[in-house]
């Protein structure tokens, strides 16, 4: 039987509430108050990025303060920076592509959960997002479960993305739409 954990990682129905969630956030939260107090880019501060984010590449850039469920769950390829005041709720997987930038308090979320107050009460699930190469994410942006950002994109100040963005394309508003092409010669 799968626990708990494995459930939200694939994708399924799960109690977020559970003993082993519940101590993977409190590990994780004792992490992140290291980060986020540890004298800025020093070895100890990459050591504490590296131990909170151990699938990311090791030149991974969080400015503090930066919160996240579980960190494991965080893929970022290499020269990915995230501008602090950074949220990302990773019980489904957040994968970065290299040189991508966050602005400061991007909030990046996996989690979903039911509309209805029954189910509400008794589950939610995560939905994957995936964000391109050579993306720039501007403040204070939102990006939902699901959404899969294609390369080479810019995501305007503020916007709430709720659905997938095609690459070379700049999107804003809320909700987020494509309002140009870029990087056509």
């Amino acid at each position: 039987m799968k626990t708990e954990k494995e459930k939200m990682v694939a994708g399924e129905r799960y109690w977020a509430h559970g003993e082993e969630i519940v101590n993977q956030r409190k590990e994780v939260k004792r992490i992140l108050h290291k980060l986020n107090v540890t004298e800025y880019y020093t070895d100890k501060f990459r050591d504490v990025i590296n131990e909170l984010c151990p699938n990311a590449a090791k030149d991974l850039r969080l400015e503090p303060p930066f919160y996240c469920d579980y960190g494991d769950l965080i893929y970022a390829e290499e020269n990915v920076f995230v501008n602090f005041g950074a949220v990302f709720l990773d019980g489904g997987t957040i994968r970065i592509g290299a040189n991508t930038m966050f602005a400061p308090g991007v909030h990046v979320y996996t989690a979903r959960h039911p509309l209805d107050i029954a189910d509400r009460r008794e589950w939610e699930d995560c939905a994957p997002v995936v964000i391109g190469k050579d993306c720039w994410i501007g403040g204070h942006a939102t990006i939902l479960p699901g959404v899969t950002i294609g390369d080479r994109v810019v995501i305007g100040a503020g916007a709430v993305v709720t659905k997938d963005v095609p690459a070379d394309s700049l999107a804003v508003g809320n909700p987020a739409r494509v309002v140009k092409k870029l990087n056509q010669k």
